[in-house]
């Protein structure tokens, strides 16, 4: 049984999508739908840069939903159909969009607006995220609360065994992560981020993105994508969107995300888009599974072969 999962911020790169636009149709199609909803070439911005210009959030966000989806069109036309959807954090929504419970046009719209309201949340310097190395996930969770002194810290992104994100305010993140490498941690790793995402800070983001989220119009998912707020599957637009909007503030579940995956019967999961950073979680997750990696044509050709479509 196949999963497509989209990766999130993080994954992006100057020339990503370019070598699957010269190849395939589909992909040059939906890059041309992408131009047109923002009123923008994301397209030259994704192959060409400049690289701070794609590094900016309101301008991150649309590049990887318009990169991930052009593949999973590429894939879809070649006959290589996903049984569930997942993506970490921004990946859900390129989830949706090939759940068709989102169009890519308000999906690419809503994605540039959660970028700015994510960055406007909190000044820039006074938030910041770390990983934490080597320390299970109650722990990570006891050196935040621990650490707080009134300031907001949590866990943000439980990623896979042994490699949590904490976020919250600077001062905060330091001190949980000294009380982290106090606990056991092997190391903490200050993320280069602008904003601290997924935690209490983005309440002020959350409340405007909901308003964006609830005014569109939206379909039940066609494929259930299981969500990063609760590890569930959505199976209904309604409930899609709830958890669209509560994941601004709440913790990415990408571990039980996968381990929910894999209890449905999953064991091949395709990464669709640019990167190949969630590939690396699922193995540490689920050592029996089948990972394959599509972020250019080769990617393609491969996942074809290997999985035997005719």
């Amino acid at each position: 049984m196949i999963a497509f999962v989209f990766p999130g911020q993080g994954s992006q790169q100057v020339g990503m999508g370019r070598a699957l636009a010269k190849r395939f149709r589909e992909c040059r199609e939906t890059f041309e739908q992408a131009d047109a909803a923002l009123g923008m070439s994301i397209s030259r911005l994704c192959f060409e840069g400049p690289a701070d210009q794609l590094t900016l959030t309101e301008y991150t966000q649309p590049a990887l939903v318009a990169v991930s989806t052009a593949a999973a069109r590429v894939l879809r036309a070649r006959g290589i159909q996903p049984a569930f959807l997942a993506g970490h954090s921004l990946g859900e929504y390129s989830a949706h969009v090939a759940a068709g419970t989102l169009s890519l046009a308000d999906a690419l719209r809503t994605v540039r607006s959660r970028g700015r309201y994510m960055q406007a949340a909190v000044p820039v310097g006074a938030g910041a995220m770390a990983a934490v190395l080597g320390l299970d996930a109650a722990l990570v969770a006891q050196a935040c609360a621990e650490a707080a002194q009134g300031q907001i810290v949590s866990p943000a992104n439980l990623n896979a065994p042994g490699q949590i994100v904490i976020a919250g305010a600077r001062a905060a993140v330091e001190r949980a992560g000294d009380r982290a490498r106090a606990l056991g941690a092997r190391r903490v790793v200050p993320l280069a981020v602008s904003a601290p995402f997924h935690c209490a800070l983005m309440q002020p983001a959350q409340e405007r993105l909901a308003l964006d989220l609830r005014g569109l119009v939206v379909s039940d998912p066609t494929v259930p994508v299981v969500a990063n707020l609760d590890a569930e599957p959505k199976r209904d637009g309604a409930a899609s969107i709830a958890a669209l909007v509560g994941q601004v503030t709440a913790p990415v579940r990408w571990e039980e995300v996968v381990r929910r995956l894999a209890s449905e019967g999953v064991d091949t999961y395709v990464e669709v888009g640019s990167g190949s950073v969630l590939s690396g979680l699922i193995r540490k997750i689920d050592r029996s599974a089948r990972v394959l990696s599509v972020t250019d044509s080769a990617g393609v050709d491969d996942a074809v072969s290997v999985l035997d479509i005719s």
